[in-house]
């Protein structure tokens, strides 16, 4: 400030701008802008003023002027940072951590904590929900990533058969290319060669798209709708945009979604089987059990919680980035395809080995002739080059029989009638993410399916109701204003949903169980609620 300006009057005009900076928190946008223009005009004018007694007279020497700089940018964000950290957090609910829970001031101590609120839940602003996700995290789970064309190709060289059929299309192809020359030799080894990369190449490029279409699949099907409350409004989001500090609401078959803590409800009951196995359905409340895991099942009752982790941060995602869901077992088919062809193959050694050993004693012997009819061997007189022809020639001869028995056939007609079960199931919208599973699926003699929200909507409507012993149709036509009017005090106070109605020519949106929601929709629109 200029030295000819009085301290008073400094002191007067900062305590002025410093209470003008104090911009209360629930102000909207438009009021804050506002509010900061009148701050910017309020700052021009005192510092104008502050000049105009700042013009120096004649004859004086006055130092040079100093300056205070005011940040007129948004002091909230420094002022609204979080109480508690998310390692707190997470630590809170994956050790049941009631003393840490209990030093917060409980479940309302816990909301406050993290500046949302358990009947408007937290502000629907996209600045809002992405300054949660970039402090907690989101709620999403990391995904394996997806496999190649070449790890299904190694797959498939890793089957039994193949195995054999390639070690015997080897052994053909060299000693038929030693007896019969490389023009004519080659068709027996290489006619196996063929086969066998048929069968690979068509069983690893059924599974790679089969695999990539489940993982699009299991996306969509991960994707499900949670009941949050978000500025005073209950609405449905992705589980995936859920972030810490929201309020979800819970009933009786939702699966829990993130890490939390229970803040309001009656009579709540949670399925923990998937993540400790018992069977037994535990009571959540606010004297006993707060604590809630994502992946869990509400058994039992309604109520509402406050997510305190999301995501990998939660129990259930640590768990699972531990767990590997690649499972080696192998289908009936392949068990007992793996049992034949071993069986095939031991008596097919068997054979081999017993004619082997006849040729060499009856070559060894002199029991055999050539087209002369002289004997083949002749101790010392024969030749080394004649003796190691002749052996070769009865080696392949026992490697014939081992090819023979072999049925390399089999492997490409498995896979090629898989392949087809396949296609003609794709038509009837039945998705296949392994060839084999089509042989095991064909074995099933009795399916499990879950009707509601599989087999139909679970879209409830009311069609008729009673009045006392007289039944009528869903419409208040036939009632006195008396009966309608204890209608709508017995729908309104009995229920745990919620109706909310935007904009006038917007229609109503019913959240809450099916059945409450039928029931609401009916009071609203046929009974004028």
């Amino acid at each position: 400030m200029p030295t000819n300006v009085s301290d008073h009057a400094k002191k007067n005009n900062l305590v002025g701008v410093e209470f003008l900076l104090e911009l209360p928190t629930t102000l909207s946008k438009p009021n804050k802008k506002w509010q900061v223009a009148f701050i910017k005009i309020y700052c021009s004018r005192t510092l104008l003023n502050c000049a105009k007694h700042a013009i120096p007279k004649p004859g004086l020497i006055h130092r040079s002027l100093s300056y205070t700089a005011i940040d007129l940018g948004n002091h909230q964000d420094h002022k609204e940072d979080f109480k508690i950290d998310h390692e707190t957090l997470n630590d809170l609910v994956k050790n049941k951590n009631q003393e840490k829970l209990d030093s917060l001031g409980g479940p309302n101590g816990l909301v406050s904590a993290l500046k949302t609120n358990t009947r408007l839940g937290i502000n629907d602003e996209a600045d809002e929900i992405q300054r949660r996700r970039t402090t907690f995290g989101s709620n999403t789970y990391t995904r394996p990533p997806s496999k190649s064309l070449l790890h299904f190709v190694i797959e498939a060289f890793k089957d039994l058969t193949i195995l054999i059929l390639l070690g015997c299309a080897t052994l053909s192809l060299g000693f038929g290319i030693k007896e019969h020359g490389l023009k004519e030799g080659w068709y027996d080894g290489g006619s196996i060669f063929v086969a066998v990369f048929l069968v690979v190449a068509v069983s690893a490029v059924s599974n790679f798209r089969q695999n990539r279409q489940f993982d699009k699949l299991s996306k969509v099907s991960s994707n499900i709708k949670i009941d949050v409350v978000r500025s005073g409004r209950r609405q449905e989001i992705s589980i995936f945009d859920i972030v810490v500090g929201d309020i979800v609401c819970l009933n009786i078959g939702d699966q829990v979604p993130a890490d939390g803590v229970f803040v309001e409800g009656h009579s709540l009951h949670v399925d923990e089987s998937s993540m400790t196995g018992e069977s037994d359905h535990l009571e959540v409340s606010l004297t006993g059990n707060t604590f809630l895991f994502s992946g869990t099942k509400i058994a039992d009752g309604f109520g509402k919680m406050a997510v305190t982790s999301v995501g990998m941060n939660t129990a259930w995602g640590q768990m699972m980035s531990h767990i590997s869901r690649d499972t080696n077992e192998q289908t009936p088919l392949q068990s007992r395809l793996d049992k034949l062809t071993s069986s095939i193959g031991k008596v097919g050694l068997l054979v081999a080995f017993l004619v082997l050993v006849v040729l060499l004693v009856r070559y060894f012997t002199g029991s055999t002739k050539d087209e002369s009819g002289n004997r083949e061997y002749n101790g010392k007189k024969t030749k080394s080059d004649e003796i190691v022809n002749a052996v070769v020639e009865m080696v392949a001869a026992a490697v014939t029989i081992i090819v023979v028995a072999i049925p390399e056939g089999l492997p490409l007609a498995v896979t090629l009638t898989l392949a087809y079960s396949m296609k003609r199931m794709m038509k009837d919208q039945a998705m296949v993410r392994k060839l084999s599973a089509c042989e095991t699926m064909g074995s099933a003699t009795t399916i499990c399916t879950d009707k509601t929200g599989t087999l139909t909507l679970n879209q409830m409507k009311v069609t008729d109701f009673w009045f006392g012993l007289e039944s009528g149709k869903a419409s208040s036509s036939s009632l006195s204003m008396k009966v309608v009017e204890l209608f709508h005090q017995g729908v309104a106070m009995n229920t745990t949903g919620s109706v909310f109605k935007g904009d006038s020519g917007s229609e109503y949106e019913f959240s809450g169980s099916p059945t409450e929601k039928a029931i609401l929709s009916w009071a609203v629109e046929e009974l004028k609620m």
